[in-house]
């Protein structure tokens, strides 16, 4: 690709790796990076001047105001390098005339985590080693289940619901799967409803998401956040699964009530969850706060109790989704200035 002027890209809220890779990615193709630790808001927009594309992480949600004041600092692109936007309020972003669209990387390393984390939940990994770190090393009280007895329910059928798909297999356990087209709209979808793009051709049992949670050992969530999955795990859905069914989560936190899961654990309905992402969880996640208050309740309640297993939103935190995520960011705003390097 030519283009009549220089392409510049700058790259918000990168960390150090994320840094080095960009600045070793960017000269490769052609283009010249701006970057920096902090994530974007109104006070840094001028690192942007003279590059209509920027680059944002997911740590940090993109207020409208800033929005607006990217636009006027002559943005009209932002690639997020992650696969969920819901960090940015994608429709005025349009309003304003900045484009949005997120990256695709490697989805083994949260299909890896998502097993392990499925794993720990159901062998009561977190009681284990919380005692033998005190060294009790007696045995836990519930034995734990193995995979090939279990049916498990796996609600978003993209490319990370298929990867997951794919190692269940291998367990030899009963698969349900709910697809991503149904996901999307926030409304059950019938039997034998495609699983949408990136899914496999061989999805496992295409249910009802009714049908899945009243017939799955084990949920696991992998769908995009959206007006329609807001609480998809909600208080009566919660009510219809299994008793003594688990929840695992490696998509984000409010696809599922939080306050309405604490209760269904403390009542014994729920047989123990494993959550990467937590509602609520920005300004909590990726700082250290051993010395700083947290406000979320709920999450300090799930942290508590021993059939719990919460981690920091680090099931996609890998060297190849690293490489991914950068050289992807920079291959968008190529393809972004070719199609309106004459507008």
């Amino acid at each position: 690709m030519t283009y009549s002027e220089p392409v510049g890209i700058t790259a918000f809220g990168c960390g150090r790796d994320e840094a080095a890779r960009f600045r070793e990615l960017a000269p490769r193709f052609g283009v010249t990076s701006t970057i920096t630790e902090s994530a974007v808001s109104e006070d840094n927009v001028r690192l942007a001047s003279g590059n209509r594309c920027i680059s944002v992480g997911h740590k940090t949600p993109i207020t409208p105001a800033t929005l607006r004041a990217l636009r006027r600092a002559g943005v009209s692109y932002i690639s997020t390098r992650s696969i969920g936007y819901d960090h940015i309020d994608v429709d005025y972003a349009g309003r304003v005339g900045i484009s949005v669209e997120n990256v695709c990387y490697s989805p083994d390393g949260v299909a890896d985590y998502t097993v392990m984390m499925l794993l720990m939940a159901v062998r009561h990994a977190k009681s284990t080693v919380r005692r033998a770190d005190v060294h009790d090393y007696r045995l836990h009280h519930v034995r734990g289940k193995e995979l090939r007895d279990l049916t498990v329910g796996v609600v978003g059928t993209g490319r990370i619901g298929t990867a997951v798909m794919e190692r269940l297999r291998a367990f030899g356990c009963r698969i349900l799967a709910y697809g991503n087209r149904a996901v999307e709209s926030g409304r059950p979808g019938p039997p034998g409803a495609p699983g949408g793009p990136g899914a496999s051709d061989d999805p496992g049992d295409e249910v009802s998401l009714d049908e899945l949670l009243t017939s799955s050992d084990v949920v696991t969530l992998h769908a995009p956040l959206n007006a329609g999955t807001y609480h998809l795990l909600g208080r009566a859905r919660i009510q219809r699964m299994k008793p003594g069914a688990f929840v695992v989560n490696t998509g984000r936190g409010a696809l599922i009530d939080t306050v309405a899961l604490v209760a269904a654990l403390e009542d014994g309905r729920l047989g123990g969850v494993a959550l990467d992402v937590v509602e609520g969880e920005e300004g909590v996640f990726y700082a250290d706060r051993r010395n700083a208050p947290i406000d979320s309740k709920p999450l300090l309640r799930l942290q508590e109790m021993p059939n719990a297993f919460i981690s920091p939103h680090t099931a996609y935190y890998t060297d190849r989704a690293l490489s991914d995520t950068v050289e992807n960011s920079i291959t968008n705003c190529l393809e972004f200035e070719s199609r309106n390097q004459h507008v």
